[in-house]
């Protein structure tokens, strides 16, 4: 008994180490036609160099998005041809020891399909390296899986989270 209890919170740092080895969402699901506050959360650098730029990609199907500005970091959106949002980066300073997040709201199309996941491409660059969060494949074991939004139905009390 007491074997297992030595293993127990061994265990349980794993697991929490290993949710935390790529950029989430904090909220994973979002309402089609709807509007989301996205917080994209940031727990470490590239093998141990601090974090200094964050882009993410926005995708198809997400008709505005605008981002939160953050203290201390440079923002910069950059359009796509249709007047709206292609790309969000902030660029800064984030410690590999240190965790953050990241920012931005965005209205969803009513075209989207419920069920499916809208995947949001990350590129996170550091004083030494660059770690690459662009995988939309949906595989469970994917090398750097992007974030992603599960799209539920829209709510009907016409306000939108």
């Amino acid at each position: 008994m007491k074997f297992a209890l030595l293993i127990s919170p061994l265990f349980l740092v794993g697991m929490v180490s290993a949710a935390q080895a790529h950029i989430t969402f904090e909220n994973h699901q979002a309402a089609v036609g709807g509007t989301v506050k996205a917080v994209l959360q940031v727990g470490h650098g590239c093998e141990g160099s601090d974090t200094t730029r964050i882009r993410v990609r926005i995708p198809e199907g997400v008709l505005s998005a605008k981002p939160q500005p953050k203290a201390g970091w440079t923002l910069a959106v950059t359009p796509d041809a249709a007047g709206g949002v292609r790309e969000i980066a902030w660029t800064g300073d984030l410690p590999d020891a240190w965790y953050d997040e990241f920012t931005f709201r965005a209205t969803l199309a009513s075209t989207l399909k419920v069920g499916d996941t809208l995947y949001f491409p990350v590129v996170q660059e550091c004083k030494k390296g660059v770690a690459r969060w662009i995988d939309t494949s949906g595989k469970a074991h994917a090398d750097g899986p992007a974030p992603g939004l599960k799209l539920t139905a829209p709510t009907s009390t016409g306000h939108h989270h």
